[in-house]
């Protein structure tokens, strides 16, 4: 019995880390699908957001400025507008469903479309587009939600732009 035990553990532990690098290597097939598709990627802050209605009244967008940190992809940003389905005009609020959300001053890597008129920007492929950046409390290192350096992340999106 104990040499069963053995057995399946070892199994589980290489079926495991097969798993796992098939999940980073989707991880960074998305990344480079991600970089590939977009216009613009930048690194920066969200600094203001201004949600109203469309013509008709019939839907709610918010456009949030990001201030630019690095620009990865593109030239010469000093600023980017995103605009995105959701947000609130007075008391009545909509949200959709794997659409990016901006929080004012969140740091944030973002990769970006331009939208039928040219002057502003979408996040390519919802929610998958936009990366918060947050800073470790032990290290003071920018990472992201799942604990990856920035500086990692921002080398790999440089490796699959061909500008």
């Amino acid at each position: 019995m104990l040499f069963s035990v053995k057995k399946w553990t070892f199994v589980i532990f290489l079926v495991s880390g097969y798993l796992f690098g098939a999940f980073a290597q989707m991880g960074q097939s998305e990344l480079k699908i991600l970089s590939e598709n977009a216009d613009v990627i930048v690194t920066g802050k969200v600094v203001q957001q201004n949600s109203s209605w469309n013509e008709n009244k019939t839907r709610i967008f918010t456009r949030a400025t990001i201030q630019v940190e690095e620009t990865l992809k593109g030239s010469g940003l000093n600023s980017v507008v995103v605009n995105y389905p959701g947000g609130e005009v007075g008391d009545i609020g909509e949200m959709y469903t794997h659409t990016p959300k901006f929080e004012n001053n969140e740091e944030v890597l973002v990769f970006l479309k331009k939208d039928q008129t040219g002057s502003s920007y979408k996040v390519v492929n919802g929610e998958e587009g936009k990366i918060n950046v947050l800073t470790d409390a032990k290290t003071g290192e920018k990472i992201t939600a799942s604990n990856v350096q920035i500086n990692t992340l921002k080398a790999q999106i440089k490796s699959y732009i061909k500008d």
